[in-house]
């Protein structure tokens, strides 16, 4: 208990205080900060309100999509928007509530999905090897300098890394230079050869379109010395199989040369310095009308108005040998010497082409320009046609899906002697391909097998664990694709019902009356007929009922000309030798394997 004394001075200390008054200095220095963290507050007051109005606009819109039926991949991505907000106006609670969710841009795929790319990588690296093709792989990361200056006005759209070791380093934008620089590293100048791997942009993703940041491309490139446009009809020819064997749609492959393109921008006056950015916005024809590419090219690229039009006269022309011919009699294209090369040469590969009897779907198209810095003679590009279709959504069903050309001066870029190793490719866009794919099979509701499994060991009577084991591992050890239920005593009703379930074609039901037998029980799943089977020959049992021929050939294609033959008679000019060569060639990759 305080003394009397303690609670006398308490009381006389409370009393100078509140009596106490500070000299005017201090006074009017307390005064600017309380006036100071009023308007703080105050401002922190505004901010906040903002910061909820935007909130609450936000909810709104998440609500509006809901009630509009809008697409999943852009309700997803409000909704992580308005989570975003939410934490960030809240921190601490945002601490205990993050939002997992993959990077823009990039997304996972699940078991039915794989089976799709799965059997796209399958059709495409068939075609690869069916046309001599061996495969390389490289880093996904390189030197920043290996792809500095190698993809014009797209070089933005490179990443960079951070590295703690002094090296400046990006993801790869394609596959093309790493492999370019792969051939100079090691001094190869002959090789037929295909990658497939991902690549990284940094570009504003379409989800619904397949566009990515992250996603695969499918490469086929031939590098050496051989005579001129023989390797570029093969690649077409490959674009075209890959597209039949598909069968995402109608297609037609553009092509057109950098050559003629530069010898056009030199006919209607453009300066040398702009050629290369003037031919990527004549790249974005097939996404933008010609009055805005028009108006990109006097308003941001500085071209007088009577050039770009003189320009348009000549990109709205397309067509097949006519229109070639039409051009090397052009008063002005024909006297320039690059533009006349060019076109001689397509010229040429339209020759070979019908020899493929592809040329049908091949269209000569002064519009297509492949941005890139690289290429340097003839390119090409696959697009799906604009068709009324039921099961895919307009958003997915066109687009490009392959693209490639001459890129002769490439690999010469990372050799110190400047030594040039010709080159030509194509790259297959898997990405928009699958997006096609997986509604098409979406819409139809057809089963997509996530496995392979041939066949499940099951039991009828319990206590058979260590037989069905034993079953299993000598089915696996022959090479049968075999599966068991990880119980002691599954019953057999759900270890059939698994089967349904998950595809599997065969049941091979142990029981006791058939292990004194020494036979197998051996149950179609579809048809529910068994058939007792002795267990030396349930092997070759189950690899006949199993087994697939092999499809090796081309899938033939409906817009596919029926007489190569009666077109060589049109191609008198062309060696006799070469002629005969390519027609051989193209019946061996329509044949099915032997």
């Amino acid at each position: 208990m305080a003394s009397w004394r303690q609670r006398s001075l308490f009381l006389n200390r409370d009393e100078q205080d509140r009596n106490f008054k500070p000299p005017a200095s201090t006074e009017k220095k307390n005064g600017n900060t309380k006036r100071i963290k009023r308007n703080k507050v105050q401002q922190r007051g505004v901010i906040v309100m903002a910061e909820e109005e935007a909130l609450r606009k936000q909810a709104d819109t998440v609500r509006r999509l809901k009630q509009e039926k809008a697409s999943p991949e852009e309700i997803t991505k409000q909704v992580s928007k308005l989570l975003e907000m939410k934490s960030a106006m809240h921190p601490e609670e945002g601490k205990h509530k993050f939002v997992l969710k993959t990077p823009k841009g990039t997304r996972d795929y699940n078991p039915k999905q794989m089976a799709i790319r799965e059997k796209v990588f399958n059709v495409i690296t068939q075609c690869f090897k069916r046309h001599g093709a061996e495969t390389i792989d490289t880093p996904v990361f390189e030197l920043k300098e290996t792809l500095t200056g190698k993809y014009g006005e797209d070089s933005k759209l490179i990443y960079d890394l951070k590295d703690q070791g002094g090296e400046l380093l990006s993801l790869r934008y394609d596959l093309t230079v790493p492999f370019a620089r792969y051939l100079a590293m090691n001094k190869i100048s002959n090789i037929k050869r295909y990658q497939i791997a991902k690549v990284y942009r940094r570009d504003n993703p379409a989800m619904t379109k397949g566009r990515y940041r992250e996603f695969y491309q499918c490469d086929f490139d031939i590098a050496g010395h051989y005579d001129i446009m023989i390797p570029d009809a093969e690649c077409l020819k490959i674009v075209h199989e890959i597209l039949c064997a598909l069968q995402i749609g109608d297609f037609l492959i553009k092509v057109n040369d950098r050559r003629i393109l530069d010898g056009m921008f030199a006919v209607c006056g453009v300066p040398d310095t702009k050629f290369r950015t003037i031919c990527s916005t004549v790249d974005k024809l097939d996404k933008m009308a010609w009055e805005d590419v028009k108006n990109e090219m006097i308003g941001e690229k500085g071209l007088a108005p009577e050039i770009a039009d003189h320009i348009g006269e000549y990109v709205r022309l397309h067509g097949g040998l006519s229109l070639i011919e039409q051009l090397l009699q052009d008063p002005k294209l024909s006297q320039n010497k690059l533009a006349r090369e060019g076109l001689e040469e397509v010229k040429q590969l339209f020759k070979y082409l019908d020899l493929f009897g592809i040329s049908d779907q091949i269209s000569f198209d002064l519009s297509l320009a492949r941005g890139l810095d690289y290429y340097t003679g003839v390119i090409y590009e696959a697009i799906l046609l604009q068709e009324p279709n039921d099961h895919v959504e307009e958003s997915v069903g066109i687009g490009s899906v392959a693209g490639g050309g001459r890129y002769d001066g490439l690999v010469g870029m990372f050799d110190p002697k400047n030594r040039k190793v010709p080159c030509v490719g194509v790259s297959i866009g898997i990405e928009r391909v699958f997006s096609i794919m997986e509604q098409k099979m979406e819409a139809s509701e057809e089963k997509i097998r996530t496995t392979e499994t041939q066949v499940l060991v099951a039991s009828a009577q319990k206590k058979l664990l260590e037989e069905r084991l034993k079953l299993v591992s000598e089915l696996w050890d022959s090479g049968i694709k075999a599966e068991i239920l990880y119980k002691k005593n599954p019953k057999l009703l759900n270890q059939l019902q698994y089967c349904e379930e998950t595809g599997i074609p065969l049941v091979a039901i142990l029981g006791e009356q058939e292990l004194k037998d020494g036979v197998v029980k051996l149950r179609d799943v579809v048809t529910r007929e068994e058939v007792d089977i002795f267990r030396g020959k349930l092997v070759e049992e189950i690899k006949r009922r199993t087994h697939k021929p092999f499809q090796g050939g081309a899938a033939p294609c409906h817009h596919q000309k029926g007489g190569h033959w009666a077109s060589t008679l049109q191609l008198m000019p062309l060696h006799i030798a070469s002629c005969l060569a390519l027609l051989c060639t193209q019946l061996f990759w329509d044949a099915p394997a032997l």
